[in-house]
C-alpha cells in the first residue's frame, strides 16, 4: 500500500495532478477537499471540533486503506488549522500498518499563484479565491509549508503541465 500525499500551496493544482494521477494509475483519490468540505457542513472551518473530527476523518481512512493495502492518492494544502506533526503521524500510522507515504511537494511562484486563484474553476469546492486574504495569511501559509517533510519529489508546478507532474509522481509509484 502506498499513500502518494500530494502537498503544496493554495492554488498550485493538486488537485488537477492528482486527478490526473488517478486516471492514469487507477489510484483512488481521496482529495483533502471531501472531508474539508463534509465537516464543514456542520462546523465552521478552524473550530475545535472542526480541526479534530477532519483529522480523525482523515487517519481513519488513511488506516483501512492501509490494512486493506489499499493504495491511495491524498491532497494536502499545509495550514495552521492543522497540526504540524500531522503528516509525520500519517506516515507512522501507515507504515506501522505495512504500508508506505511517498511525500510529494507541488511549488508555484507567489505571481502565478495569485493569477491562478481567482480562477472560477476554484469556485466548485469553495476554495480560497480571495486575494487579500492570500496575501495576508501567506507568511503562516510559508511556515506550514517549510515545515513538511522531506519529499521524495519537488515539482514546479507552474512550468510542467498537470499530466507531466502526474506522469513524474507515477514513476515513485511500485506496481501490484
Amino acid at each position: 500500500m502506498q499513500l502518494i500525499f500530494i502537498y503544496g500551496q493554495v492554488a498550485s493544482g493538486k488537485l488537477t495532478i492528482a486527478r490526473h494521477l488517478a486516471s492514469g494509475t487507477g489510484i483512488a483519490l481521496f482529495h483533502n477537499h471531501l472531508v474539508v468540505d463534509a465537516v464543514g457542513a456542520v462546523f465552521p472551518f478552524g473550530t475545535e471540533a472542526f480541526a479534530r473530527l477532519r483529522e480523525q476523518f482523515w487517519m481513519a481512512v488513511f488506516e483501512e486503506a492501509a490494512k486493506q493495502r489499499r493504495s491511495l492518492i491524498f491532497t494536502f494544502a499545509p495550514e495552521p488549522t492543522v497540526a504540524g506533526d500531522f503528516p509525520i503521524r500519517v506516515q507512522e500510522l501507515v507504515e506501522r500498518n505495512g504500508g508506505e507515504v511517498i511525500f510529494v511537494a507541488l511549488h508555484l511562484e507567489q505571481a502565478e499563484q495569485e493569477r491562478r486563484l481567482v480562477d472560477e474553476d476554484r469556485a466548485a469546492f469553495g476554495k480560497m479565491r480571495d486575494l487579500s486574504l492570500l496575501r495576508t495569511l501567506r507568511p503562516q501559509f510559508d511556515a506550514c509549508m517549510a515545515s513538511m517533510p522531506q519529499p521524495a519529489l519537488t515539482l514546479d508546478a507552474g512550468h510542467l503541465k498537470p499530466s507531466e507532474s502526474a506522469e513524474a509522481i507515477s514513476s515513485l509509484i511500485s506496481e501490484g
